[in-house]
């Protein structure tokens, strides 16, 4: 196989749509094929959600245990209506397409990265794992670590989650807590006096809860000065199906979602949530609790990457990523190319430069970690 090009691939992986809410079948066949052919042995995973197939990827080259695994995932958000987000094309330096920056960016320098180390050198194995419905409850990470034979038999003893974050290593970041609150009312035309509003139902919980977030952005216990900014983030949005201005809601959905913290009292927040709900007859699902990535900033692989890249020191940050699921079976840093800022946007691009720096700096950490003794 000749040497491969990291913008063309890149190119190629945007080009065939893998948004969460269809299947990412058809990119998945391809890296499958793509990685049999670089040497790699390659495991598929699939469940379904409601209508669509989804595949996860675990591949590995090279004998042994141990080793290093970039970790990425193949689907993305909606392409969206403003732009033409599945032809991918160069401009002033930037590469711009659905999916560039999150994550096929750094999915296409991974394999990069790998295809330019020989087999005859690695001393431990390195791993490409590739999981659906990241941007969906990371549910394709979830059933890797928990249902993948390669990975429950010899997991890699690295990890790097290759988000974007500029090229500059994370040790931590916060995790998410999802909330699902619930009014039943009764539906009927305001002027007949015989409907019950969930809207107005739950207007008194909605108080509460932009009084609690007062006391999570300011008291001491729910906070902590490690991250920046300090807070969980408590924020709502609320839906009421659309009903019409003159007649009453049957139902109101409250979604809550703040971003968990290392010893700040998580508990204790989700708690108060609760007692509210209960307070005003609500119904209150829990329906993602993800523990913050606490990793260790002078951890070996930390400091690896921080030497590869230049980069002072590890930092964390307040977005979350794969790391809350594959922490607990690997050390893991999340680093890859990209601003973060970029992500999820209409005319979402990456620099075409820190795109061909990633792969250098995969290489070197493949080096590190599977090519010496």
């Amino acid at each position: 196989m000749l040497p491969m090009n990291v913008v063309e691939l890149t190119k190629q992986l945007i080009s065939i749509p893998s948004e969460s809410r269809y299947s990412n079948r058809a990119v998945s066949d391809f890296l499958s094929t793509l990685m049999a052919e670089l040497g790699f042995q390659v495991e598929e995973l699939t469940y379904w959600d409601d209508t669509e197939e989804k595949v996860s990827l675990v591949a590995r080259r090279g004998r042994g245990a141990g080793g290093l695994g970039l970790l990425c995932h193949s689907d993305t958000v909606p392409g969206g209506d403003d732009w033409e987000p599945f032809s991918p094309h160069v401009e002033n330096g930037r590469l711009y397409g659905r999916g560039s920056c999150d994550m096929k960016g750094a999915l296409a320098a991974s394999l990069v990265a790998a295809s330019r180390v020989s087999e005859n050198v690695l001393q431990h194995p390195v791993w490409v794992i590739v999981a659906s419905d990241e941007e969906a409850g990371l549910r394709g990470a979830q059933k890797v670590v928990a249902e993948s034979r390669m990975f429950l038999e010899s997991p890699p003893r690295y990890g790097v989650v290759c988000e974007a974050t500029g090229m500059i290593p994370v040790y931590a970041h916060k995790g998410v807590v999802n909330f699902l609150v619930t009014a039943h009312g009764v539906s009927a035309h305001s002027s007949t006096g015989k409907g019950e509003s969930a809207s107005l139902k739950i207007a008194p919980f909605l108080a509460e809860m932009a009084e609690l977030k007062g006391r999570f952005d300011s008291e001491d216990r729910f906070l902590n000065p490690e991250f920046d900014p300090p807070s969980s983030g408590l924020n709502l949005v609320i839906n009421d199906w659309s009903t019409a201005h003159n007649v009453t809601s049957a139902r109101t959905d409250c979604r809550i979602c703040f971003r968990a913290m290392p010893n700040a009292a998580v508990d204790e927040a989700i708690a108060l949530i609760e007692e509210s709900a209960r307070r005003y007859d609500l119904d209150a699902t829990l329906q993602v609790k993800l523990d913050p990535f606490c990793g260790d900033r002078e951890c070996t692989l930390s400091g690896a990457a921080c030497r590869v890249t230049g980069a002072a020191a590890a930092v964390n940050v307040p977005y979350g990523t794969e790391a809350f699921i594959y922490q607990h079976h690997l050390e893991a840093v999340v680093l890859g190319p990209g601003n973060i800022a970029q992500a999820h946007t209409a005319g979402e691009f990456i620099d075409v430069g820190e795109l061909e720096a990633a792969v250098e700096v995969y290489g070197a950490l493949i080096d590190e970690f599977c090519a010496a003794e």
